[in-house]
């Protein structure tokens, strides 16, 4: 699912117009409605504070909305950053590995 999908269907099922959220997050409704339709340019793409803020009104998982969006949250960053070594052997793992990973990490 694609970021715009998603914070439509989020938006759908919270049964808030594009109106009504455009008013909860100070926004206009054309913002709202390029942000659903893929319709963002390069410059208008949504910052990560508009992220975090969205996820709480929305009541979503602002990690997902991130990854969505193509942003790396800042913790994720700074974990990057203290352990680079860890995070490109991860990068490297086939997808068999890293559901090998992924299972020790959920266990």
């Amino acid at each position: 699912m694609q970021f715009s999908e998603k914070v439509r269907v989020l938006r759908v099922s919270r049964h808030l117009t594009q109106q009504q959220l455009a008013e909860q997050m100070g926004v206009s409704v054309s913002y709202i409605c390029k942000v659903e339709n893929d319709g963002l340019q390069f410059g208008d793409y949504p910052s990560e504070t508009f992220i975090q803020r969205l996820a709480a009104t929305l009541n979503a998982d602002e990690y997902d909305l991130m990854m969505l969006a193509d942003k790396i949250p800042e913790s994720i960053r700074i974990r990057i950053r203290e352990r680079p070594t860890l995070f490109k052997a991860i990068a490297k793992l086939d997808d068999q590995g890293l559901d090998r990973l992924t299972l020790q990490l959920t266990n």
